[in-house]
């Protein structure tokens, strides 16, 4: 009680109270009533005003921002502070540079450190000495808590046992096995996706043309309440992305497929996850562990495919996706002078190849520039001479081809609709199951009924007209919508 004087009774105490995650605020509610009751405590002790910040619940104390304790801060240096309340050093921070910033600024103006434990005078040494050394545990705690935990994960991933989430497309048996969805409309959607990949070549055309046709996506969901689920919207080019390449697709474990990158910005560490390593970097690939939608082998084409396609990451040596215009060898052509890949120009009456990487890049002259249409008819020449022999046989398998899609896509809409009858007749279960006195309950099941039947025409409608009439004669023998 002797380090407490009359000027620190005189300011202000700020109990300081911090969780590190949104978990540990929804479960670990018992260290959240203990942080708050150091406000009682403050009062024991002799202070009238007492301030909470709890400004950073939620937030880790491994060195990002908080706004919490930087409003403490500025509060310790505008002289504010007599006392700042903490149920130990590990809530005020879990890094040196936070926690000796505090003892330091405490020490200048005089103000205590008040934990479970006792009671702290920066200005004194041996004081000032058992503070750092619980700020260099608290530190050497959180490090050592993190190194154990991601061992454990990874020496479980190590086993192919490890699952973190489900992607669409497969569940999970036991704990450490995963199947493919017993939903057939799941199972259907996917193949489609790698089916048109394999035609189009570009993620991107298969998005355009998912979205065109209407088809949407499963896509996992996870809810607390209610568990793992799915839903199926209309595709994003992410969405896409992906799916092309996750390799659980191909029947593979991977474990280590991210990772965070660090870095200083004014003076505050920032951590950007979710940053993609090359596979020859992931910490754990393990082939064949489950039934997978494609082979290793036409995933790894897959991804070939993808990487040529990306010409807007900056490698000089991608090729480049089939692209829309009239000369035929757009974005297959390099310059023969520098290695560049030559450029297409539009203008009068045929197309132009040309070479300006040195131009746009060191401000030199063009290495080249020549009209398409000599070499796309060379080209093309040769080519058909070499495919001429195997015309009947491509023309045949296009129009297998393109019957298959059409089934495909047909397919899909067919089962939309079946899983929305589906929904109409639950939902029509559950509205006669109801009382009929009970209004309060039957209203609200009576609305959802009503959804899923506007539901399941919008479904109806998106079906070919011959389709259309068919699905609706059966709709009204079978009673179902």
């Amino acid at each position: 009680m002797t380090k407490i004087t009359v000027d620190h009774l005189a300011r202000g105490a700020f109990v300081y109270i911090r969780q590190s995650t949104a978990d540990q605020l929804l479960h670990n509610q018992e260290s959240q009533r203990r942080q708050y009751g150091l406000a009682d405590r403050a009062k024991q002790l002799g202070w009238a005003k007492v301030e909470v910040v709890d400004d950073d619940l939620g937030r880790s104390g491994g060195g990002i921002t908080r706004p919490g304790f930087e409003r403490l801060l500025a509060a310790i240096c505008e002289g504010r502070v007599g006392a700042v309340f903490a149920i130990e050093a590990s809530r005020l921070a879990r890094n040196g540079r936070d926690w000796h910033t505090l003892i330091e600024f405490c020490g200048l103006v005089g103000t205590v450190i008040v934990d479970e434990d006792g009671i702290y005078d920066p200005r004194n040494s041996n004081d000032r000495l058992l503070l750092g050394m619980k700020g260099t545990m608290s530190e050497l705690e959180l490090s050592l808590f993190r190194q154990r935990s991601q061992e454990a994960l990874k020496q479980k991933a190590r086993r192919g046992a490890l699952f973190l989430g489900v992607a669409a497309g497969y569940v999970k048996t036991g704990h450490d096995r995963i199947e493919k969805d017993p939903d057939q409309r799941v199972q259907d959607a996917l193949r489609i996706v790698f089916a048109k990949f394999a035609a189009l070549q570009s993620v991107r055309q298969v998005h355009v043309w998912l979205r065109e046709e209407g088809i949407a996506l499963p896509t996992a969901r996870h809810c607390t309440a209610e568990g793992r689920g799915i839903v199926w919207r209309l595709p994003l080019y992410n969405t896409v992305h992906n799916i092309l390449t996750n390799p659980v697709y191909a029947g593979a474990y991977a474990f280590g497929r991210t990772t965070s990158k660090v870095s200083v910005e004014e003076g505050r560490k920032r951590v950007r996850r979710g940053v993609r390593r090359p596979l020859a970097e992931w910490d754990v690939l393990l082939k064949d562990q489950h039934e997978g939608y494609i082979s290793w082998a036409e995933f790894e084409r897959n991804q070939r495919v993808i990487a040529n396609n990306a010409t807007g990451k900056g490698s000089a040596l991608a090729r480049g996706a089939a692209r829309h215009g009239e000369l035929l060898l757009a974005g297959l052509l390099r310059c023969g002078h520098c290695g560049r890949k030559m450029y297409v120009a539009y203008g009068g009456k045929a197309g132009r190849y040309l070479c300006g990487g040195a131009l746009v890049n060191h401000g030199a002259q063009r290495c080249i520039s020549f009209g398409g249409l000599r070499a796309d008819h060379a080209v093309g020449t040769e080519v058909l001479r070499v495919l001429k022999p195997l015309g009947i046989d491509a023309a045949v398998k296009a129009l297998d081809a393109q019957a298959g899609e059409t089934s495909g896509a047909k397919r899909q809409l067919e089962l939309a609709l079946q899983r929305a009858r589906f929904e109409v007749a639950h939902a029509r279960r559950q509205y006669d199951a109801v009382e009929p006195t009970n209004r309060l309950v039957a209203s609200e099941l009576e609305r959802r009924w009503n959804e899923r039947c506007r539901s399941c025409t919008g479904s109806r409608t998106r079906l070919p007209p011959s389709r259309r009439r068919s699905q609706y004669r059966w709709a009204r023998l079978s009673g179902s919508s």
